[in-house]
């Protein structure tokens, strides 16, 4: 890897998964870094972390007061990042999902574009352990994506993925209220508009096997609802001046 690589694991609840997913970063990239942001987990989750980052040099925790959401916890971890000069930021489930023996391809597509994606709907990109609906949902989510923003993107909605630490600050994080997958949505967006480019690497995604999905009904009306706002300032611009990312 190249430059100062710092993984970010939002947590919430996941210390039977944690401890798993550190054990597998550390042992497929031992030189990365790795920072659990906390949302104060009743079930111990933080404390495991501090208790742990004691005694690793690589491993870090942000406590956090209470349950903010994901995107607050991943922009909170991108200002941690980005304090302490690290190159590449990377954006990793705690349950497993994202698998670490994954992680060097997916840093690797930052060094050469601005946002490199683990992708599961490019060719080679898989999911496992997924019913039918899921799939649907997912896949149509990210068709209504594309046709509705305009992104050249497969798997927009997708959580692991890694940023270039150059690029983070010169986007408007403060401005980013998105949360779940409508913030990667939000993200992915911000960084095409910028002039950015974007790869997506092909994973294998699996379902987790500890805890339970943080995905509701609010999450995805959120992200339905901006995404649909979103379009149509989209073709509003298009009608009213040109713009070669629109």
């Amino acid at each position: 890897m190249v430059g100062r690589v710092l993984v970010v694991i939002p947590t919430y609840n996941e210390r039977e998964s944690l401890p798993v997913q550190v054990d597998a970063v550390r042992a497929h990239a031992p030189e990365a870094d790795i920072l659990v942001v906390d949302d104060n987990s009743p079930d111990g989750t933080g404390q495991w972390a501090a208790e742990t980052a004691d005694a690793d040099a690589h491993l870090h925790v942000l406590h956090r007061p209470g349950k903010q959401g994901l995107g607050a916890a991943y922009l909170a971890g991108f200002a941690w990042a980005l304090e302490r000069d690290y190159s590449v930021v990377v954006e990793m489930d705690a349950d497993g999902s994202h698998q670490a023996h994954q992680l060097i391809a997916v840093v690797a597509g930052a060094q050469t574009h601005e946002l490199s994606i683990g992708s599961r709907w490019v060719p080679g990109g898989t999911v496992k352990n997924w019913p039918l609906r899921r799939r649907w949902l997912s896949k149509g989510a990210n068709t209504y994506v594309r046709l509705a923003l305009g992104l050249p993107v497969r798997d927009a909605t997708a959580g692991f993925r890694a940023y270039r630490a150059t690029t983070l600050l010169t986007l408007s994080l403060e401005a980013v209220e998105s949360q779940g997958y409508c913030f990667q949505i939000d993200m992915c967006r911000r960084v095409w508009h910028a002039g950015g480019t974007v790869t997506e690497v092909p994973i294998e995604f699996v379902e987790r096997e500890h805890g339970t999905s943080k995905m509701t009904g609010a999450i995805i009306r959120e992200a339905l609802v901006k995404v649909t706002v979103w379009g149509l300032g989209r073709r509003w611009r298009q009608l009213t001046r040109r713009d070669a990312r629109e």
